[in-house]
């Protein structure tokens, strides 16, 4: 399948909500609640009617059979350098070796500390027994969040995001989440965020990305795809990873996003140009209807990453 075709497919299946879900769609009004919500490991859940109020992804370290267990939940090397070790456990506690791939790996690896002010999109590498190790730079002392957004092989599994908390031990001096403004400055690159964004009902986001100016029209695919976004809601930190809609290869971007609850939220956006891949971060103020956007870009390199293990 060529990336066009995986991205339409991609738009397709994810045309539902979040947390924030994504599908081709336009700016919306008031609010009220979706006729339809994804199962609460934030992937939409097709054919089958679920409650509105369903919880998004990552807000459960164990489900549907399944644990994110981590070797270590407090690194004891402080801030920097960390090395996180971790396994999929099935129901009855045996390591889970076995996974399909999806947007070409078979687990995708979030860090994020509880403030949202760090954020580590990790790609990180599976032993012969099933455990995974991943290596990041973890920057400050506090709690941070871990997210495994996977599926297993099982016959009948489906698609799971689980969550589980990290502490980096050290003086904790947790940092405000970043004001709303509607550009995000990386390495060079600016990325717009435009858009309406309102509670329990899909508006489009639109990203663009320009360099000195210009547009940018040759995004690389990553993951077959132009564009990764994760949204975080502030609080409880509900995930959401989804993908863009058919489109590209730039400037723009675009998402159908729905809000689950009015409140902030953090997303991220990972795009690929020159061969590198260069994350994004924005702060999104939801409550009033019908209402543009409200975005904060991030100018520091070390707010957003994407590493590999």
């Amino acid at each position: 399948m060529n990336t066009g075709a995986k991205i339409t497919a991609f738009a397709a299946a994810l045309a539902a909500t979040f947390g924030t879900a994504y599908g081709v769609g336009t700016a919306v009004g008031p609010a009220k609640a979706p006729a339809q919500a994804p199962a609460a490991d934030g992937h939409p859940d097709h054919g089958e009617e679920v409650p509105a109020a369903s919880a998004p992804g990552g807000l459960q370290v164990s489900e549907g059979g399944y644990t994110l267990a981590l070797e270590d939940p407090a690194p004891a090397s402080g801030p920097g350098r960390t090395v996180l070790r971790f396994s999929i456990e099935d129901a009855a506690g045996r390591k889970v070796t076995a996974f399909t791939p999806e947007h070409g790996k078979e687990l995708h690896f979030v860090v994020a500390s509880r403030d949202l002010t760090v954020f580590r999109h990790l790609h990180p590498a599976k032993a012969a027994d099933g455990t995974w190790t991943a290596e990041t730079d973890l920057p400050a002392a506090g709690p941070y969040k871990a997210f495994a957004d996977f599926k297993p092989a099982a016959p009948g599994a489906r698609a799971l995001t689980l969550g589980a908390d990290v502490s980096v031990p050290g003086e904790y001096a947790p940092k405000p989440v970043p004001a709303p403004a509607p550009t995000a400055t990386v390495d060079g690159y600016q990325v717009r965020l435009g858009g309406t964004l309102d509670p329990g009902k899909p508006g489009e986001l639109r990203l663009t990305v320009s360099r000195g100016g210009k547009p940018v029209t040759d995004l690389e695919p990553y993951l077959g795809a132009y564009g990764h976004l994760v949204a975080l809601r502030e609080g409880d930190l509900a995930y959401l990873h989804v993908h863009p809609n058919e489109g590209g290869p730039g400037p723009d971007v675009s998402f159908t996003a729905t809000a689950p609850s009015a409140g902030t939220y953090r997303l991220f956006l990972d795009f690929r140009h020159g061969g590198e891949v260069r994350t994004a971060a924005f702060t999104v103020r939801v409550g009033v209807s019908g209402a543009p956007v409200s975005t904060e870009g991030e100018a520091e390199h070390g707010a957003g990453g994407h590493e590999h293990g």
